[in-house]
């Protein structure tokens, strides 16, 4: 399937790993690249892949080459799973937010905060050549406002993804000289709402409600309509829950999404950008990345980092890295819900029933349940090329139909709005995986998320905004008022005008 991620990985290569570093070095390399490089469109697009970039890099900028990934740390913060690894100090900053034991220096904010500011810095940038300039010959407009949509649309996102995350953050909306670098102060967490309101309603109108082929992994106008009602519904306004509803219904009343049949076919490369994908972060197999390729590899290494150790038997590949076992509680949870089977991997169970022949090796909390959607089957691996860990093809779904039906039920619901509507959605998730209908009551659509989205990445966001954190998360040393967002990260405090997090 040719999508845009083949020329994401060459427009990389060009613009991608040096990008933030020559846009802020010296003067005549950052003038030039301000001045005379977006001048054409295919300098332009070059601009616009480095920005979506962001989304699917694995690996921080700040020069130590650690790994960064999103699903790994947020499921280590919930009550799904716990860090896992290879040891208590494997991944640090996973282990510090799975204990709530998080410092300035031990931060799994900081790959967060690094990927998206490097995001925002290049949107900025090419903001300001777009807006600034009145033609660039050869680009039309109709295309000149896309790509200014489209950059709102992910600054609005790396905007949002840090606000959740830390509250207190800089609101950077030019490309900053460095003479003013460190003199940036943080601001209230409401104006940060409102800038990302303001970029998804002025990105809205020149999106296209569907993309080609080609495109697939571009923004659509259904995934701003869809994230603008998350924005809204995560501010936690209840005045402005019905509005947060209205913008999910033209989502989901839109025709152009449907529920897949077969819930765990949602997570198989086999069906990238399926019909209840919304918006959706793309990796591939293809680049055949080894560890020289660092930084800038596509695959997912996410994907090699959830499976058993040392594992010999089949279905799965041995040679994963055992992070995010998942809670035995948790399992407890789910195991007479339908979406069991998609979602944990019984290991101990294969082991116990193989006579012997099955075995792997536990790795640090290990509870024999392992992360079955982003599982590393022997399907999915690369042995054409590169080293296999870091080319697994498994998208990440950022906004998915099940989601979206069951935040406008919520939003519905907090709203007193229509209520049949609000059932209807919430039937429609159950209906999919044979389940009857129940009342849609704010603890049974929240109950209804954490088996539907589970090891997604949603669960902490979840309990933070709906203030269950502090109850749900105590078994791992939540401290209220202080657990709910993350330390300023420590390299961010030197020598600048940026303030602690309280309790950090």
């Amino acid at each position: 399937m040719k999508t845009f991620l083949p020329f994401l990985i060459i427009a990389v290569a060009i613009l991608g790993s040096g990008c933030k570093k020559s846009f802020l070095q010296d003067k005549p390399i950052g003038e030039e690249l301000q001045s005379n490089y977006y001048t054409t469109p295919s300098e332009v697009y070059s601009g616009l892949v480095a920005v979506y970039h962001d989304l699917s890099i694995e690996t921080a900028s700040n020069g130590d080459g650690s790994y960064s990934n999103k699903l790994g740390p947020l499921n280590s913060a919930g009550d799904e799973c716990y860090a896992g690894g290879g040891s208590s100090t494997d991944m640090n900053p996973w282990q510090a937010w799975n204990t709530n034991t998080m410092t300035a220096a031990v931060d799994p904010g900081w790959d967060f905060w690094d990927i998206d500011y490097q995001g925002i810095y290049r949107a900025n940038l090419l903001l300001q050549t777009l807006n600034g300039k009145n033609t660039i010959t050869g680009l039309t407009t109709a295309l000149q406002s896309r790509y200014i949509a489209e950059c709102q649309f992910l600054r609005a996102y790396y905007y949002f993804e840090l606000v959740r995350l830390f509250k207190n953050i800089p609101l950077i909306l030019q490309p900053l000289d460095p003479s003013n670098m460190y003199s940036q102060v943080q601001v209230a967490d409401t104006a940060v709402y409102a800038q990302i309101e303001k970029d998804l309603n002025a990105a809205i109108p020149a999106l296209p409600p569907v993309v080609v082929q080609a495109e697939l992994g571009r923004v659509t106008q259904g995934a701003a309509e869809a994230l603008l009602g998350k924005v809204i519904l995560y501010e936690n306004n209840n005045s402005r829950m019905q509005e947060a509803a209205g913008w999910f219904e033209k989502v989901n009343s839109s025709g152009l999404y449907s529920l897949m049949p077969n819930y765990a076919d949602l997570f198989s490369p086999a069906n990238k950008f399926n019909s209840e994908s919304i918006w959706e972060i793309e990796h591939t197999s293809t680049q055949n990345a080894g560890y020289g390729n660092w930084g800038n590899n596509q695959g997912n290494v996410y994907v090699a980092m959830t499976g058993p150790r040392s594992y010999n038997g089949p279905t799965y590949w041995g040679q994963g890295w055992s992070f995010n076992p998942i809670i035995p509680a948790f399992v407890n949870f789910i195991k007479t819900d339908p979406r069991y089977a998609a979602t944990v991997a019984n290991i101990d169970s294969i082991v116990a029933a193989s006579g012997g022949t099955v075995s792997y090796t536990a790795g640090y909390a290990n509870t024999g349940f392992f992360i079955q959607k982003y599982a590393p089957l022997n399907a999915w691996v690369n042995n054409t090329g590169g080293d296999p860990h870091l080319n697994f093809p498994n998208d990440y779904i950022e906004i998915r139909l099940a989601d979206t039906y069951l935040m406008e039920a919520e939003a519905l619901v907090r709203s007193g709005g229509d209520q049949a509507t609000a059932q209807s959605y919430l039937d429609k998730v159950r209906a999919r995986v044979g389940l009857a209908s129940i009342p849609a009551t704010l603890d049974n659509i929240y109950n209804e998320r954490r088996l539907e989205l589970a090891t997604e990445g949603h669960r902490w966001y979840d309990l933070i905004r709906t203030g269950q954190a502090a109850t749900v998360l105590a078994f791992k040393g939540f401290k209220s008022g202080v657990n709910d967002k993350l330390p300023i990260p420590l390299a961010e405090l030197n020598n600048t005008k940026l303030v602690q997090n309280p309790g950090y």
